[in-house]
Formats: C-alpha cells, sequence, structure tokens
C-alpha cells in the first residue's frame, strides 16, 4: 500500500486536497495530512502541524510554491518514494533540492493519478 502525505490538506470539500482525501479514503488507501486546520476525513487524519510518520512512499503537495519553503527539511527527512506537485504547486526550486536528494518528483495530478489507476 502506497502510504501518502498530503501537504497542505484541507477540510473544505470544494479544495483539490480534499477531494484527494476523500479518494484516497475510497480506495481504502492510508494517509495523513498537514494543513492549517486539523480534522479528519473518513478516517484520515489531518495535522495542523508536522508530525512523525514513517515508511511515507507518496507526498502530494497542494501548496503554493511560497507556502511550501517551511516543508522542504521535513519532507527530505521523510525520504518518500516520490513527491508529486499538483497543479499550482509546481516549484523548481524544491524540484532541485528533490533531486539532490535523490527523490523522485513529478508535477502531476493526483486527482487525475487516482482515477486513471496510475497512481
Amino acid at each position: 500500500m502506497k502510504r501518502t502525505l498530503i501537504l497542505g490538506a484541507s477540510l473544505n470539500k470544494d479544495r483539490y486536497a480534499c477531494m484527494a482525501i476523500r479518494q484516497l479514503t475510497d480506495m481504502k488507501m492510508w494517509g495523513v495530512g498537514i494543513g492549517s486546520t486539523a480534522g479528519n476525513i473518513n478516517g484520515f487524519n489531518i495535522y495542523a502541524h508536522e508530525i512523525s510518520v514513517d515508511d511515507i512512499h507518496t507526498v502530494s503537495i497542494y501548496l503554493h510554491p511560497a507556502n511550501q519553503k517551511g516543508y522542504y527539511d521535513y519532507v527530505i527527512k521523510l525520504n518518500p518514494k516520490r513527491v508529486i506537485f499538483n497543479p499550482g504547486a509546481e516549484n523548481r526550486e524544491f524540484e532541485v533540492l528533490l533531486s539532490q536528494h535523490h527523490i523522485p518528483f513529478e508535477r502531476s495530478c493526483t486527482l487525475v493519478l487516482l482515477s486513471t489507476g496510475q497512481f
């Protein structure tokens, strides 16, 4: 199972991050989120701060690049198998850092990957 961390998680049903969380839970995939507001969506916990987690396969980013800087070291320490920069979250500076740490990344849409079986 691909353990997923949603960075920029949201409880707002109109946000793509929330839609991704709902799709992950519908598919019985494990994950956690970090967002501005703590909460829970169908058993998917969202925290308002960094948390200690092991064995994260995918970090899916829904934050504007200006809001990602504080998470660079955190994501690198998680050493995920991949990082997904969803539309609007593309960040060349972070991509360079990930490359330097041999962490693969892609500019893609988590919702599309999930719905097409490519996640």
